[in-house]
């Protein structure tokens, strides 16, 4: 996760290079259910509006929690499919908070009514985050329902109004940029904290030449409008936070937005950019999914490393007897390509791995959806 808003507050106010931040266990993803009211387009779980079997029943959950509090997991993003659908839902998540965890709800927000609400906020979730693909017909289109989009937004304020932290993710595609001004807008005059902005972890793009392939000049106008929004929020003085997911190249990228805007900071923040280290899966972050499987993160749902209920969460994850895991947890990582040659690979760490894998089976070429010219990663 690359975290827009703590930038541009170096940007203002910069603070001493420290030491890289190693957090004592990763933050997990944890899809509890698979079951969804929605089918939306681009659902990397594929779920659907029907029971699964097998998964993780409460007792086994708890179980895997003690597993997790044990390998000093800070942080618990309780997910789905749909959560809410999950009838023990809040008695995890209560326990979630007894045992200290940061405890976060990832929802649809179609569900979200006041009594459910309510529910809620006596669990005092640390965050609340809401998937909105655009605005109106667009996310409707994407979700698959007429109407889900007021329905998501209703939820949105009541999480607002009961006093949690709210946030909206946004994953885009060719068929939402368009909406991307108006959901930072909608950000702003519903007074919602967060704006997370996901990459589409597409393949595909092949060797195109990225800077003016349509998707990359798609994603660098965003990545534009995002910084722009973030610096106006901080001039204004204005709590918002802003993160992207998904596309590590976004901190070399900020490095190109500073060099027009701001180029007296380019030494400082480049170095914070190497402090923050780039791409995390099988390191600082994972996903157990519905039936206790262990992932490299969310986008490796076809990759498991073990399961819960055969073997220890930690066991799993300090395995490096698993290839991928051997890879991703190597500093640096070995990577070829581009990605290999790039003079920014301190800072991005090879980017997103799967995309590479998906594209030609080998998890250590180069990244098809970094958006950065040959020139700018000094290939050229």
């Amino acid at each position: 996760m690359f975290r827009i808003s703590q930038f541009m507050q170096e940007i203002a106010a910069p603070t001493p290079i420290g030491p890289v931040r190693k957090p004592p266990g990763p933050v997990v993803i944890w899809n509890l259910i698979r079951r969804c009211n929605l089918t939306c387009k681009h659902c990397y779980s594929i779920s659907a509006d029907k029971d699964f079997a097998g998964e993780l029943s409460t007792a086994e959950v708890f179980a895997v929690m003690d597993q997790l509090k044990a390998f000093k997991v800070p942080a618990l993003i309780l997910s789905g499919g749909e959560p809410l659908l999950r009838p023990d839902i809040f008695e995890i998540s209560a326990r979630s908070k007894q045992m200290g965890f940061f405890t976060a709800l990832s929802s649809n927000g179609t569900l979200i009514d006041a009594p459910l609400c309510e529910r809620i906020r006596e669990i005092g979730y640390d965050y609340v985050g809401v998937s909105l693909d655009g605005l109106g017909a667009t996310h409707d289109k994407f979700r698959r329902m007429k109407g889900a989009f007021d329905l998501s937004l209703a939820g949105i304020r009541l999480c607002r109004e009961a006093g949690l932290k709210v946030g909206v993710r946004y994953t885009m595609t060719q068929d939402n940029f368009q909406d991307l001004p108006g959901l930072l807008k909608l950000v702003e005059d519903e007074g919602i904290d967060r704006f997370y902005f996901s990459h589409l972890n597409y393949a595909g793009r092949g060797n195109k030449n990225r800077k003016d392939d349509a998707l990359h000049q798609m994603t660098r106008s965003a990545m534009d409008l995002l910084f722009d929004t973030c610096w106006d929020y901080q001039e204004r003085g204005l709590q918002k936070e802003f993160t992207t997911g998904n596309n590590d190249a976004d901190g070399v990228y900020l490095l190109y937005w500073l060099q027009r805007r701001f180029p007296e900071k380019l030494e400082h923040i480049r170095k914070k950019l190497v402090q923050w280290g780039g791409n995390s899966s099988g390191i600082n972050v994972a996903n157990i999914d519905n039936l206790g499987n262990v992932h490299p993160d969310t986008m490796w749902w076809h990759h498991t490393l073990g399961n819960v209920r055969e073997r220890p969460f930690g066991d799993i994850w300090m395995d490096t007897s698993d290839p991928l895991m051997a890879g991703l947890k190597a500093h640096p990582r070995t990577v070829g390509g581009r990605c290999g040659a790039c003079v920014h690979f301190d800072i991005c760490g090879g980017n997103t791995r799967v995309r590479a894998q998906q594209l030609t089976g080998d998890p250590w070429s180069e990244d098809p959806g970094c958006y950065l010219g040959d020139e700018e990663v000094g290939v050229a």
